[in-house]
Parts: C-alpha cells; structure tokens; sequence
C-alpha cells in the first residue's frame, strides 16, 4: 500500500512538472510567434497570439500546430492605389495546420479563417467627398454610412440645388457585396434627389461605390461582408498563410 501510495504521488508531481514545463514552452512559442508577425507585417503593437491544444510539446514534436488564434486591433489594409489606409478593427483568425521551423523564424498555416469590422468611417473614405454635378444646377456627394438594418447600409446623400443646401440629405439603403478582395456599396432603390428626377446612371455615379481592402496579414483575403450596427463585418479566409518568415 505504501509503495503505491508513493507511486502515486510520484506520477502526480511528474504530471505537475510536465504541465508546468508545457505551458512554458507555449508561452514562449505564442511570444516568438508574435514577434515574428509584428516585424512580418510592420505592426505598430504587439498582436496577440494563442497556441491551442493540449499537450503543446507533442505537438511540436510533430512539427505541426493545431491551431493558432491570432488577433490584431487597428490594421491598416491598402486600397487599390496605395494612397491611403483602411482600418481593419478586431481582426481575429484562427490558423490550422500551422508548420514551423524550430526557432519559429518561419511558420505556415495550412488554413486560416476568421472576422474582422470596418467601421463606416473608414468605408466613407471610398466615396468621393466632392460634389458632382448630377444635373443643371444641382449637385450631390455622400456624407455618411450608417446601419440600415435587415444587413444594409444607410447612406446619406447631400443634395444642393442651386447653391443652396437641401435641409435634409436623402437616405438610400444599400447591398454591401465583396469580389476580389473589392468591397462594393450599390443602392437597392433610387430616390429621386432634391425632387428632381435623374437618370439611373447620374445617380449611381454618387451612391455606387467600391473600395479594395488589400495586403491583410499573410495573404488573407475578403469572404464575406455584412452591414451591421457600427461598421461592415467581414469574413477573411485563406490557405498557405504566412505568419513569419
């Protein structure tokens, strides 16, 4: 009895000191691997990075990582032009099958799938700011997203006629689609603006609008999107994702 009393107790301590030891190493790791995506894509702050599963050392035993959760606050993807940035909000992916070298100087993910918001400010930088003419004497230029609810997007379009101002801009709801990485606003229904009828195309000129959200960490790309209450949600996948190296 004795004997296994102590037998007991030495595979308790043993068990402890290997759990102690793994859950060293996967600290280590998630902080090499953050570095290492930090330097990767230029980030400004550190991104956070969990290593999941249990025991961690067998995995690296097996060079291959489950999975790997990565989250990002405040990217800032390129447009189409490189001219200006669009902040990507509350990035969060998670990679499978992630091999890796043994400093962790390089590491791929098989897979990658994940979300992230776009808040209506930033998508406002892909409408043109300046009035277009619409019509004699009268101009138009979008002035604000807001939720349209039912997965639309309100967008509020100044109207003036005449060089006077109209009091109150018109709404028109619209479908946010997504093609190439190109994200796309276009009107469901087309009001009339300032009481004046105009042709479809004089009005999509204003409220029809794209904008290209490129270069996301490791090559992820758009999926989906989705109008919701503070901005666009979208849907980011990819495969042979790089997180460093």
């Amino acid at each position: 009895m004795r004997a296994l009393r102590i037998l007991l107790i030495t595979v308790v301590i043993l068990g402890g000191l290997f759990v102690a030891a793994d859950r060293l190493a996967v600290h280590f790791a998630e902080g090499e691997v953050a570095d290492r995506l930090k330097s990767r894509e230029n980030l400004s702050t550190t991104p956070d990075v969990s290593i999941n599963g249990f025991p961690f050392l067998t995995q690296v035993a097996g060079g291959e990582l489950d999975d790997v959760e990565v989250g990002i606050d405040g990217y800032e993807a390129a447009t189409a032009d490189g001219s200006e940035r669009v902040r990507v909000d509350d990035l969060r992916a998670h990679m499978k099958g992630v091999d890796f070298s043994g400093d962790f100087s390089s590491a791929t993910a098989a897979t990658a799938r994940g979300t992230a918001t776009i808040a209506y400010d930033e998508l406002l930088k892909a409408a043109d700011p300046e009035p277009s003419q619409v019509a004699p004497g009268v101009t138009a230029r979008i002035v604000g997203l807001s939720d349209g609810g039912n997965g639309k997007i309100d967008v509020a379009v100044e109207v003036t006629l005449a060089g006077k101002k109209v009091s109150e801009p018109a709404h028109v709801l619209s479908s946010v689609t997504v093609k190439n990485n190109r994200l796309g606003v276009k009107a469901d229904n087309l009001p009339e603006l300032g009481g004046v009828t105009l042709a479809e195309s004089r009005i999509r000129e204003i409220t029809d609008f794209q904008q290209t959200i490129d270069e996301l960490p490791g090559g992820i790309k758009l999926d989906k999107v989705e109008a919701a209450k503070d901005g666009v949600d979208i849907t980011v996948r990819g495969t042979n994702i790089v997180l460093a190296g």
